[in-house]
C-alpha cells in the first residue's frame, strides 16, 4: 500500500472561542478519491479549510508528500499542490468563462503555449465550458459554475483537488457528467481527490474510501465497500 499523499494528523480547531475540531486525523493516498462524510454543522468543511490554511490549527499537523504545510500561507499551500473548490464555488460572476480561467494562469504564472494546453485540457474534461467560453459566470447555471470552478483548479496541476460539496444544487445529469469527470481524472494518475459531500449513493459511486465526521470527529472510516445501509443509518442520517 502507497505511503499517504496528504495527512490530517490530530488536527483541534477553535472557532470564536468553540472547539471545531476535535482530533480529527485522515490520509489521503495516491491518485486516490476519498470522501469526507457527515450531516451538516459537523466539521467538514472547516476541515477542508484548515487544510488550506484558511483556518488556523491549535494543534495538529498537515502534510503534503512529506512536506509540512501546517505553518504555511494558503498560497504557499496551493503552490506545493492543493487544488481548492469551496462550497458556493466562488467564480468571477462579471468574468467569462475564459477570463475566470485565465486568472488561475495568471496568479500561478503559467504562460504560452502550456497555458493553451491547460486550457484545452479543461475543454477536453468539460466540453460545455468551450460552448460558452465567452458568457459571464453569473449566467451559467449551478452545475457549468461547478465545472468551471472545478476546471480552474485543475489548471493548478494540484497533486490533491478538495472539492467541497460539488453536488449541492446541482441536476441530476450534471451531477453524474461530474462524477465520471472525476472518476476520469483519479484513473489518469494526475491527482488524488478529496470529497465533502453528503450525497450517499454518488460516493458510493466514486469513491475509494470514505470518513464520517461527528461534533468535530471522525466516527467511522473505511473502504467504500463498508459504507453499508446500517452505517448511513447510524452516522450520516439526521
Amino acid at each position: 500500500m502507497a505511503d499517504p499523499l496528504l495527512t490530517l494528523s490530530s488536527a483541534e480547531v477553535d472557532i470564536d472561542g468553540s472547539r471545531i475540531l476535535r482530533g480529527v486525523t485522515l490520509e489521503v493516498r495516491p491518485n486516490e478519491l476519498v470522501a469526507l462524510m457527515g450531516r451538516n454543522g459537523v466539521g467538514k468543511t472547516t476541515t477542508l479549510r484548515t487544510l488550506m490554511g484558511l483556518r488556523p490549527l491549535r494543534s495538529g499537523v498537515i502534510t503534503l508528500g512529506g512536506e509540512n504545510l501546517s505553518g504555511l500561507s494558503s498560497d504557499a499551500r496551493a503552490r506545493a499542490g492543493l487544488g481548492y473548490v469551496p462550497q458556493g464555488r466562488d467564480i468571477f460572476p462579471h468574468l467569462t468563462v475564459e477570463e475566470n480561467l485565465r486568472i488561475s494562469l495568471v496568479v500561478h504564472k503559467i504562460k504560452g503555449a502550456a497555458a493553451r494546453d491547460a486550457i484545452e485540457e479543461v475543454y477536453a474534461l468539460f466540453p460545455i465550458l468551450k460552448q460558452f467560453v465567452a458568457r459571464k459566470g453569473g449566467v451559467l447555471s449551478g452545475g457549468q459554475q461547478q465545472q468551471l470552478a472545478i476546471g480552474r483548479a485543475l489548471l493548478t496541476k494540484p497533486k490533491i483537488l478538495l472539492l467541497d460539496e460539488p453536488t449541492e444544487g446541482i441536476q441530476p445529469s450534471i451531477i453524474e457528467e461530474i462524477g465520471d469527470t472525476l472518476k476520469k481524472l483519479r484513473a489518469s494518475g494526475r491527482l488524488s481527490i478529496l470529497l465533502v459531500e453528503q450525497y450517499v449513493d454518488f460516493c458510493r459511486a466514486i469513491a475509494d474510501r470514505f470518513y464520517a465526521m461527528d461534533r468535530g470527529a471522525v466516527t467511522i472510516s473505511g473502504p467504500i465497500s463498508e459504507l453499508t445501509d446500517e452505517v448511513v443509518s447510524k452516522h450520516l442520517q439526521v
